[in-house]
């Protein structure tokens, strides 16, 4: 049964990827009859099951790559967990592309076993990828094992996953921090070149006008065209909720999915005038050449690599992302390249406050585990306890987490290093002994090491242990978008939007990127839909709306 499951999410690469995110309030559907209805609820925390192993599913939420320290930071964390627990275990982690996480997982979780050793014990979803598998039989209830956790006793954010129990008070993913969103950042030397103040900058009109000077009034002064306005990570990013928040300025009052509207009703965002609208104004926008064309098959990766090139002939001068660590990850990223640093933070224009109040704040990152169907819930407490637990101790192992390996990434030894050394941009650092600090990252002697999984920001249970080490930049980026967001629509689930939404999401993003170029109407994306679609949309608001 959880094959047939399963097959059903597994037809595209549905769910999206991740990122910091926030948790709203909601109500996931209840789970199909499984064993994972019951395995959480008569295990007491603490579970006497000895693993051996744990096999970790990861995105690039986890900075410490293989490339940037993974290895050293596996080898402390199973160091610490033998400390506790008085036993070796082996955390393998599988650490997959981006861009293609969600039909990855499904491929995992559909050609392998539990138990033969390289099937997933433990994975990190989106919210929108939660909603979905939860009804599958896949995951473990971990609702008791959350209640009579260790941390219980430090949480200073308690909400954040009692908003993700479903209606019968199952908990199937677990949300070590809460979210964050996105925000506009602009190249000020670029605004400075075609003599736009940023705090000019108020509605969609002055916006779109600073986008045109952007592409057509040379920026980067070498004298020739070539520029844009702005360049994203896709016109929408359909399978990856909020949806809107890489082009929040073009589809301003718009959500193209289902979500509940002020009145506490369930709509199909795609099929509003809102939508239309929406995709009239990306049309134009690429109609005008302000828009990077290469924004409808990039991935975030690709995005913000040309925003941020040393080769400024041909990129942009606005890249809505990631608020707080990714400011400074910008920044360093332009000083790098020797490209000028200097960025606008953009306040929310006038259509965004008049239609959600601010940047959306998208739903946490949840992490999962596996339930092997046998009925016992020792194996899936045991990994509860030992991964998820520990990870929120306050001390070694959550600074593991947070900001990777001693000595590697970060340290309280005496030192002194400098970044971009010989250049305009070089900065010395230094430390006493005993004096907590973060290192050169591992795999660019040029910046500083920032996080690792866990944002100490944004974190549910704070360390206790007073590591901490913002830049000025990080923490200007976390408070501005705190006094800048609201929380995102909460993900919409149910059976037959399971059983339809990959197939969705697909023809919407074909029927989408269609509109902006021009090969068919936006009046005419959202009649395909409406004709293809219509009468499942109408049984999912059913659904939505009898919860």
């Amino acid at each position: 049964m959880k094959k047939k499951a399963i097959s059903l999410l597994l037809s595209a690469a549905m769910i999206g990827t991740l990122a910091g995110c926030t948790s709203t309030e909601s109500n996931g559907g209840d789970p199909t009859q499984s064993a994972s209805n019951t395995s959480g609820s008569g295990t007491e925390a603490g579970s006497d099951y000895q693993l051996t192993q744990i096999n970790l599913v990861f995105d690039g939420t986890l900075t410490a790559t293989v490339d940037a320290g993974q290895a050293e930071f596996v080898e402390q964390w199973e160091a610490a967990i033998e400390e506790k627990v008085g036993y070796h275990v082996d955390l393998n982690i599988t650490q997959l592309d981006h861009s293609d996480y969600s039909g990855t997982v499904s491929r995992l979780l559909t050609t392998g076993e539990p138990g033969d050793g390289e099937y997933p014990d433990a994975l990190i979803m989106s919210a929108t990828m939660l909603r979905q598998y939860q009804t599958t039989g896949l995951l473990w209830d971990m609702a008791n094992a959350y209640d009579n956790a260790e941390f219980q006793s430090r949480l200073t954010l308690d909400k954040i996953n009692e908003n993700l129990k479903t209606s019968s008070g199952a908990l199937y993913g677990f949300a070590p921090t809460y979210g964050n969103g996105c925000v506009t950042y602009v190249k000020k030397a670029w605004l400075d070149a075609v003599g736009i103040d940023a705090a000019s900058v108020t509605d969609f009109d002055s916006y779109y006008k600073m986008l045109q000077a952007f592409t057509n009034d040379d920026p980067d002064g070498n004298g020739s065209a070539g520029t844009y306005g702005v360049i994203a990570a896709g016109y929408g990013k359909l399978d990856e909720a909020p949806y809107i928040n890489y082009m929040p300025e073009f589809w301003q009052d718009a959500y193209p999915s289902f979500y509940q509207n002020a009145d506490g009703v369930w709509v199909d965002g795609f099929t509003e005038q809102a939508t239309i609208d929406a995709l009239a104004r990306l049309n134009q926008g690429y109609k005008d050449g302000v828009i990077d064309p290469d924004t409808e098959e990039a991935g975030t990766k690709q995005a913000r690599e040309k925003w941020f090139s040393n080769d400024q002939s041909t990129s942009s001068g606005v890249f809505t992302y990631w608020a707080g660590t990714w400011y400074q990850t910008l920044t360093d990223k332009l000083i790098g390249n020797e490209v000028d640093s200097e960025l606008v933070e953009l306040a929310p224009i006038k259509e965004i406050k008049d239609s959600w109040g601010g940047y959306l704040n998208r739903e946490a990152p949840v992490l999962t585990i596996t339930d092997d169907g046998d009925g016992d819930s020792a194996r899936e407490q045991a990994i509860f306890d030992i991964l998820f637990d520990t990870m929120l101790d306050g001390d070694k192992v959550q600074t593991l987490w947070t900001y990777g390996a001693e000595g590697v990434h970060w340290s309280t030894e005496a030192e002194e290093f400098t970044t971009n050394a010989g250049t305009d941009d070089a900065k010395d650092y230094s430390y006493a002994e005993g004096e907590f600090h973060l290192k050169q990252s591992p795999n660019d002697e040029n910046t500083v090491w920032k996080k690792n999984f866990l944002d100490a920001n944004l974190v549910i249970a704070p360390l206790t242990n007073g590591y901490a080490d913002n830049t000025e930049l990080v923490v200007e980026g976390n408070q501005f978008f705190t006094e800048n967001c609201v929380d995102a629509p909460a993900a919409a689930s149910s059976e037959t939007l399971t059983n339809y939404e990959a197939d969705m999401v697909t023809d919407k993003t074909t029927w989408m990127n269609q509109a902006v170029v021009g090969e068919i109407t936006p009046e005419q994306a959202v009649q395909n839909y409406v004709d293809k679609y219509g009468d499942a949309s109408a049984t999912i608001l059913e659904e939505l709306n009898a919860q």
